[in-house]
């Protein structure tokens, strides 16, 4: 009874602090300005879950590109771990709305 571990996987979102090279890629409004916004994106957030977690116990569900921000499916013992990571702003868990 006494364990704090939690196993069970959700949906987290989880916004960067303010990124210069993501506010000079996002003021491109060129289709390639697009593109590379959202590869610079991709990459940048598949590298710190990458860096922060071991592989295959974490499913990242899609780069926001109106925000420097991406969706984690991730345990809450792992949003914790998140929450202090370095150029992270906020990690929060979804909320279904009935």
């Amino acid at each position: 009874m006494g364990s704090t571990t939690t196993t069970t996987s959700e949906q987290y979102f989880v916004f960067m602090n303010y990124d210069p090279q993501y506010e000079t890629l996002r003021a491109d409004r060129t289709k390639k300005g697009a593109y590379e916004l959202d590869l610079y994106l991709s990459r940048k957030h598949d590298e710190l879950l990458a860096n922060t977690f071991e592989h295959g116990t974490y499913t990242k569900t899609l780069s926001l590109v109106i925000v420097d921000g991406f969706a984690v499916q991730i345990t809450e013992d792992q949003a914790n771990v998140l929450r202090s990571a370095n150029g992270v702003r906020l990690v929060e868990k979804n909320q279904e709305v009935a």
